[in-house]
């Protein structure tokens, strides 16, 4: 095994049995019932494969994200990983001390304090009492709990108890660090706060597991990104590869038709209905149009006229825009479908993810409203063609189409500051 590799996984597969539940009684006779009925038939188990045949290795230094549909093993490889879980077959090894911040809660004593989960945490590591307070007033300034840090944690807030969490796992001298979405409970200032740790983390040669749905902080952070795909391993390598694999796999699984959700769930007389709409990919750079195939159909009467409407949001819900089709002169006649594609100029979008509200409506109200029409990302690819820190472009929500355009007519060559000040002159009153 070379002395470069830091996680080392082969064949790894986790299965769960799935037992049926039985009926709940509430009667003595319904319980005499059960289990007479239990006697005469056999159990059926069902065998769910989380993790199948996953095999990949990490070295030391890397940052390796983990992407994938919700159910697709993120969290069984990395509570496997973190020696929570127990493996069905397959090898796992992990050359280093391993750090885990994986859901709110894992690794902190609740009827202890914030000091003592700090203390109980770093020796779980190996750590002696010196190392530990070596960093501890680190952890506790990084947190923002010095109030409460003789606390129990039991009644700390979830974004206190995130925190501390995070602080204690990059704080600590751990060779391998292992990181949930658990994240997004913190709120943006902490998350890229918590982001600029990870990467000074990985400047000093530790090891990063990173498991998100932002594919922004992917694409930033990580360097080799692991897809899984019902348990399995869909892809493994560059960033920008990995991410494209993961949101075509969307256009398969993207519901386009709403047979599936009850018509009660969409606001709206009803005489029209959005079949479907659908970004022409799921990956868009910022100064790209954001273009939008949609599809509606008649259910029932007539409308005379109608127009289509959309607004568009940002992951933290803020309305950013809203695509009315009367501002545009765009009135649809009665029809039994009518097709077609709204497209997005502008704003230029900040990397992230977005979602489309859309309704169909006419001068007396709302015929349809599809909330959650379309979901897409943007990448990280800025749309300007120079580079400067982060913080040209960490403030507003979208980024703007701008220029600083100098005037000669308006220039005033400037004097010498030293001519300009005349001997003898106070500039106190």
């Amino acid at each position: 095994m070379s002395s470069d590799i830091a996680i080392s996984v082969r064949g790894l597969a986790k299965a769960y049995t799935i037992r049926q539940a039985a009926h709940s009684a509430t009667t003595l006779s319904e319980e005499m019932t059960n289990q007479f009925r239990h006697l005469m038939r056999r159990d059926k188990n069902e065998i769910f494969w989380a993790l199948k045949d996953v095999s990949f290795e990490v070295n030391k230094g890397q940052v390796v994200g983990i992407i994938g549909h919700n159910g697709a093993g993120k969290s069984t490889l990395l509570k496997i990983l973190s020696r929570i879980t127990e493996m069905t077959d397959g090898e796992v090894d992990l050359y280093g001390r391993v750090g885990s911040l994986l859901e709110v809660g894992t690794g902190f004593h609740q009827e202890l304090t914030g000091r003592e989960n700090i203390f109980l945490n770093g020796a779980i590591l190996g750590m002696t009492r010196g190392e530990i307070r070596q960093h501890f007033d680190a952890i506790v300034d990084f947190a923002g709990v010095e109030k409460f840090i003789d606390t129990p944690v039991k009644r700390y807030s979830s974004g206190m108890y995130v925190r501390l969490a995070f602080a204690v796992a990059a704080h600590l001298r751990s060779e391998i660090l292992i990181v949930d979405e658990v994240l997004a409970v913190g709120d943006i200032e902490f998350q890229k706060k918590c982001m600029d740790k990870m990467k000074d983390v990985s400047t000093d040669g530790r090891t990063i597991l990173f498991v998100s749905h932002n594919m922004h902080s992917i694409h930033a952070l990580c360097t080799r990104v692991l897809v899984l795909d019902q348990g399995s391993t869909a892809y493994i390598g560059s960033p920008a590869a990995a991410i494209e694999r993961y949101t075509q796999s969307f256009k398969t699984r993207q519901v386009t038709a709403t047979a599936e959700r009850p018509e009660s769930a969409r606001r709206g007389s009803g005489e029209y209905r959005f079949v479907y709409v659908q970004p022409v990919k799921q990956h868009f750079e910022p100064a790209e149009p954001k273009r939008f195939a949609y599809r509606v159909e008649r259910r029932r009467g007539s409308l005379g006229r109608f127009y289509l409407s959309a607004q568009l949001f940002n992951e933290t819900g803020l309305e950013l825009a809203q695509m009315d089709g009367r501002l545009v002169g765009r009135w649809n006649q009665d029809a039994d479908a009518v097709g077609g594609e709204l497209v997005i100029r502008t704003p230029w979008l900040k990397p992230g993810n977005y979602r489309l509200d859309t309704s169909i409506c006419t001068a007396s109200g709302i015929v349809d409203m599809f909330e959650g029409a379309a979901h897409f990302q943007v990448g990280s690819v800025l749309p300007y063609p120079h580079t400067a820190s982060a913080t040209a472009t960490a403030l507003g929500a979208v980024f703007g189409d701008f220029d600083w355009r100098p005037d000669a007519r308006l220039t005033v060559q400037a004097a010498p500051y030293e001519e300009t000040v005349q001997s003898g002159t106070s500039f106190v009153e």
